[in-house]
């Protein structure tokens, strides 16, 4: 269970592959803040 353990998610980043614990989607964590439109 370290890095060189394909199956986790140290695993992977040690190896530079992806799947269902290291997905390309769960790197986009910070997301640009909504503006709020002004109400009349």
């Amino acid at each position: 269970m370290g890095k060189g353990d394909k199956k986790t998610k140290k695993g992977k980043i040690a190896m530079g592959s992806y799947g269902k614990k290291r997905s390309h989607s769960a790197q986009k964590k910070v997301k640009a803040p909504v503006k709020a439109t002004a109400e009349k």
